[in-house]
């Protein structure tokens, strides 16, 4: 198995969205945010190749929005999704299954391509495209909560092209010998949680935005945009005792500085990151 992180560019959200109850006073500490109370953050899809597949986890926000939109946001950096996949010898063509851990745009944004007539396709051709029904529903119907985050032209041609599929509700789903689906439901509605197990020494749990990065490890760190921040608060604690007791490396979508990372408890039980690690760190044990 080939594993590849791609670079999908950088964006800034506003801080204290990001860290909820945190005082900035605390969490500017770690990640300063600019004169708009802005941070920066990265946008990391994963690239997995074994056997007959090409999987694609998460798409970031894509270029075909406008500029009032992108004014938001202020995407920067060279990274982008198409060139990180050249860089690493794929194409579009290539990618077999797009899994999309959530439908939030800047996850979902690369999944549709907008060609020079202003048609909306599937941006990978030849890809079977992943989410679970609960979750295309609830982004369909959005909450005025996420309804912002929520932009139907990042999936309905998905499914207006009969190339979005479903996993079950199922948590732990086993999709194949390497992947393992999970479910999450604080930060939205049946996240997924991919889980590649490599061999028998070493997983990787794609974290999504259920530990958006290493600042979110402590259980009060609970992002703003999540709808159950409770949920969240139960589910990350949990899920970071098992990554501790089972040693699983944790790879983190919106870390600029860091892509992997393992877990310890503290004395008190309290999770904390043990180990920051690049992927290629991560895969060079294997």
């Amino acid at each position: 198995m080939k594993i590849i992180a791609i670079d999908n560019g950088h964006f800034k959200l506003d801080g204290g969205a990001m860290f909820g109850v945190v005082p900035k006073s605390i969490w500017n500490k770690m990640i300063p945010a600019d004169d708009q109370n802005l941070c920066s953050w990265t946008m990391r899809s994963l690239l997995l190749v074994y056997e007959d597949k090409v999987v694609l986890i998460d798409t970031g926000l894509g270029d075909k929005q406008d500029k009032k939109f992108f004014s938001h946001y202020y995407p920067h950096g060279e990274g982008t999704l198409m060139g990180s996949l050249r860089k690493a010898g794929y194409t579009a063509s290539d990618v077999t299954d797009v899994i999309l851990t959530h439908f939030h745009f800047d996850h979902v944004g690369g999944a549709v391509a907008q060609d020079e007539n202003g048609a909306l396709n599937p941006a990978f051709p030849n890809a079977k495209y992943w989410t679970t029904e609960q979750h295309y529903n609830w982004a369909f119907n959005p909450n005025a909560r996420e309804r912002a985050s929520f932009l139907k032209e990042n999936f309905v041609p998905l499914k207006e092209a009969g190339v979005l599929h479903y996993f079950p509700e199922e948590e732990g789903f086993i999709w194949d010998d390497h992947l393992r689906i999970r479910l999450s439901y604080g930060h939205t509605e049946s996240m997924l949680l991919p889980e590649i197990r490599i061999n028998e020494k070493v997983t990787i749990i794609y974290a999504a935005d259920l530990i958006p990065s290493a600042h979110h490890v402590g259980l009060a760190y609970i992002m703003g945009y999540d709808i159950r921040p409770l949920v969240t608060l139960a589910e990350k604690t949990e899920f970071l005792s098992e990554v501790a007791d089972k040693g699983y490396y944790l790879f983190l979508e919106h870390d600029k500085d860091t892509e992997c990372i393992t877990i310890k408890l503290d004395a008190k039980g309290r999770p904390a990151v043990d180990q920051r690690l690049s992927l290629e760190q991560v895969l060079s044990g294997i």
